[in-house]
């Protein structure tokens, strides 16, 4: 069994790109993904991508042995992109990816993500809970046809909202970022930090005290 007197990471997401950067800061952390049916009532984008954040959170929770995991905290977040109010998701198919890149082009856009926490405190064993967001802007260039149609066939847009990753060959359609570039790819990490320190009490430490709380 796992010492109760430390919390155990778990990143409530399959993302590849999620997984790389919360790898970056040199934490332990067991994957375990939400298959819970993101449906949220919320209509402005921050609430809606504060409440999808929060709801594979709690799923989570609700589903991980507690033996294993006696004082879990779980990460999950939810990115999206919105322009004018609207909400661009992830496309149905590759002829829903072509119109969502076309209305976003020559503009510029939010993507927002939402970072939810949850933990199992270690002394009254309370789950205390906490979300933040974060906001990019970015503008999108005039998109090349040649490359829109490559883009397009290669799939990549098919598990991205609006239809694009920054990291991948969606860059070449940008022509600027205001804001953080790994809130774009999905988890703002300097933000993030910041605010898991934060949440685990540590918030002015500088020495990697925080680390101790997680067993390392």
């Amino acid at each position: 069994m796992t010492s109760n007197k430390v919390h155990q990471l778990i990143l409530a997401s399959g993302s590849p790109r999620r997984k790389e950067l919360l790898s970056w800061l040199d934490v332990k952390f067991t994957i375990i993904s939400s298959d819970v049916e993101e449906v949220t009532e919320k209509i402005e984008p921050v609430e809606v991508a504060q409440d999808l954040a929060a709801l594979k959170g709690r799923d989570v929770f609700s589903k991980i042995d507690r033996l294993q995991f006696p004082n879990p905290i779980i990460i999950s977040s939810d990115t999206i992109v919105t322009y004018n109010g609207l909400i661009y998701g992830k496309p149905k198919n590759k002829a829903s990816a072509r119109e969502m890149l076309l209305e976003l082009e020559g503009k510029t856009h939010e993507v927002i993500t939402s970072v939810f926490f949850l933990k199992s405190d270690l002394h009254s064993g309370e789950v205390i809970e906490k979300v933040f967001s974060v906001s990019s802007k970015v503008t999108f260039e005039k998109i090349d046809r040649d490359l829109l149609d490559r883009y397009i066939e290669s799939g990549e847009s098919l598990d991205k909202a609006g239809s694009y990753g920054i990291q991948g060959r969606g860059l070449s359609f940008i022509s600027n970022l205001d804001g953080s570039y790994s809130n774009v790819v999905g988890l703002p990490l300097s933000d993030f930090f910041r605010e898991f320190k934060a949440f685990l009490g540590f918030e002015n430490s500088i020495n990697g005290e925080w680390r101790k709380v997680l067993g390392e």
